[in-house]
């Protein structure tokens, strides 16, 4: 560390940076500490929970450096949220992922080498781009970020191999140069580990306590999740979040919502970017009160006031489920993690976990397929970006596509291939009109009856209620007509207010990372595949174990899960309270008897309807109170 005078001269410079930039006074928690070790130039590893404002630890030292910093992270969402956020706060900030053209990646480099910008966003996939690497060396770094530092550690929940070629970089960037890793999930094992891969050195590691005192975590064992989740939402006022596990249930799960009173929208990867966009900014201005979306959903997503998080199907880590939660109550006032879990889960997880880790053949025949597919020899491939159809894919080797994107995005997190963020992505239709309108407009306009009745046989009655995934190449094989003449057809369909028809904007790609290999010989995913099936196994019974388990305080389990060993009852978890509710004492009794008992009288409400009509008492108490008010013969 520098020394004091320094030390509160770096403070000071600190200060004055975040509220130049941020408007902020003070930095939250342990985050000064961070800046100020990683502007003196010393490297850290910094453990900091969802919520607990990470990317300012590496913000503000950059803007406190000569140089650019370099920040290695994996998500292509999370860096444009990253980089919108540092453009409007007036700081220069680009990234380079896979989509780009090489004119933009190439202005994007000049940019960078010249001084121009300050912050480079990159996935570690870029780092084994020996073109990138040539350039890099030309670019003045002054701080090496990397974010969601968990993926370095084959025992993290999301492993990515090309995050081991960070260590392998910084000779290129200069040996003075300093690191911080930043994670919200780590586990013990996984905090040695990045330690040692990304050798930081000394070992520093800044950790915060992941416990978060003003949540409070619950799980509910009920087949009926979606009346349950209703009752939740009636009793805790204020804007949330619901988890699913897939795209339909999204969509259904808000309907439903909307259907009962509340301002509810689905978030999947399958909508259209401007729906995306323009429903997260609604319920970021508090004009949707529910969002209910897949995981795609809050990466980077900074709402404050998001007072209950749900979870209607169980995460498949310890990990996804704390970061997923903690997006609740980040201004710290009381909040809410709900899991509503029922032992099909169980089953569900691992049909799940079937499909997302393929067997070895099954993954060296879609290695093989896709350098097939491009016709691509052994030896060469290197940098090649393809268009890439999913459903053509498919369709040409018989996949299924499930099992085909978890094999390709295998090959990708292994660093054989980059994948486009639109790579699942397809055309979209929905019909706004009547099936009178529609078949109306077939007798009147005949040419376009054979694409609408196409439409029709391919996708059913759901294009009437919402958009459906299209695929135009196949809309063309059932019809017989060419595929831009299908397009042409959709279009004109569109203007005549016909059709909804969202075409792709732009196709997805496949980047080849390096040349083809011999599988025989070259190919080590074998290994890699076992141990990473192996972690993800545990991982996942860990999970189940968490919702199953009715015997121990929810904060000590995921504490635990997390290495904080001395952790206390929270006393407020669905656990704590069950052991406090085991007995109505007499004032909660003879309360009860004047609130309760007159609208049971009156109205003849069951249970059920006794606890969403008297939301001051929990389920059990209500339970309690029934039990005694029939055993004194008063109902």
């Amino acid at each position: 560390m520098p020394t004091m005078t320094a030390e509160f001269t770096l403070r000071q410079q600190a200060r004055a940076i975040l509220k130049k930039y941020w408007g902020y006074d003070d930095f939250r928690p342990l985050q000064e500490d961070i800046v100020v070790n990683t502007a003196s130039g010393k490297d850290a590893l910094a453990l900091l929970p969802t919520g607990g404002g990470k990317s300012i630890c590496f913000q503000v030292p950059a803007l406190m450096c000569h140089g650019l910093c370099l920040v290695v992270s994996p998500l292509i969402a999370l860096m444009k949220d990253q980089i919108e956020n540092l453009q409007r706060h007036g700081l220069q900030a680009e990234a380079l992922y896979s989509g780009l053209s090489t004119n933009e990646q190439n202005n994007i480099l000049d940019r960078a080498a010249d001084g121009s910008l300050k912050f480079l966003y990159v996935s570690p996939e870029r780092l084994r781009s020996k073109d990138f690497l040539t350039r890099l060396m030309r670019i003045k770094v002054g701080l090496l970020a990397i974010d969601e530092a968990h993926c370095v550690s084959q025992w993290g929940y999301d492993f990515r191999p090309p995050y081991l070629q960070i260590a392998e970089i910084r000779p290129l960037i200069g040996k003075d140069v300093p690191l911080l890793a930043l994670t919200a999930t780590a586990t013990p094992t996984v905090v040695k580990d990045i330690i040692e891969r990304l050798q930081i050195k000394p070992a520093t590691v800044f950790r915060k306590s992941f416990e978060r005192s003003n949540l409070t975590y619950y799980v509910i064992h009920d087949e009926d999740k979606q009346g349950r989740l209703l009752r939740v939402v009636r009793k805790v006022k204020g804007c949330g979040i619901v988890y699913v596990r897939n795209r339909r249930r999204t969509e259904e799960t808000a309907a439903f919502l909307k259907q009962n009173g509340f301002f509810a929208e689905a978030y999947h990867a399958g909508l259209a970017a401007s729906t995306r966009s323009s429903r997260q900014t609604s319920w970021l201005e508090n004009k949707i009160q529910i969002i209910v979306a897949t995981n795609a959903f809050g990466m980077g997503i900074d709402k404050p006031d998001v007072r209950f998080v749900v979870h209607i199907d169980l995460p498949d880590t310890l990990e996804a489920y704390f970061q997923e939660a903690g997006r609740a109550g980040r201004d710290g006032k009381r909040s809410f993690a709900l899991l509503i879990y029922h032992p099909s889960d169980k089953r569900n997880l691992e049909e799940k976990f079937s499909i997302s880790y393929p067997s070895q053949e099954f993954l060296y025949n879609v290695y093989n397929a896709l350098c097939n597919y491009y016709q691509i020899p052994v030896g060469s491939g290197e940098n090649a970006v393809k268009q890439f159809s999913l459903q053509e894919f498919c369709a040409s080797y018989r996949f299924r596509a499930p099992e085909a994107i978890s094999a390709l995005g295998f090959l990708a997190r292994s660093g054989f291939i980059l994948m486009s963020e639109n790579i699942r992505s397809r055309s979209k239709i929905s019909i706004p009109v009547s099936h009178e309108a529609l078949y109306r407009f077939s007798i009147d306009i005949p040419r376009y009856g054979n694409v609408i009745q196409t439409i029709l046989r391919l996708y059913g009655g759901k294009v009437f209620s919402w958009y459906a995934d299209i695929s135009e190449s196949d809309i063309a094989a059932k019809s017989g007509l060419p595929k831009d003449a299908v397009i042409e057809h959709l279009k004109f369909l569109q203007k005549r207010n016909i059709i909804n028809y969202e075409q792709i904007e732009k196709g997805a790609t496949v980047t080849f990372t390096q040349p083809r290999v011999e599988i025989e010989k070259d190919l080590l995913l074998p290994k890699l595949l076992r141990q990473q099936t192996k972690n993800a196994l545990n991982k996942l019974q860990q999970s189940i174990d968490y919702a199953a388990s009715e015997h121990l305080c929810r904060s000590i389990q995921l504490l635990r899960y997390f290495g904080e060993e001395n952790a206390g009852k929270c006393g407020v978890c669905d656990v704590c309270l069950a052991m406090q509710e085991s007995v109505l004492t007499d004032k909660e009794y003879k309360e009860m008897l004047r609130d309760v008992l007159p609208e049971i009288k009156e109205k003849g409400i069951n249970i059920r309807e006794t606890a969403d009509t008297f939301l001051q008492y929990s389920e059990k108490k209500i339970i309690l109170f029934w039990r005694r008010a029939l055993d004194e013969k008063l109902i």
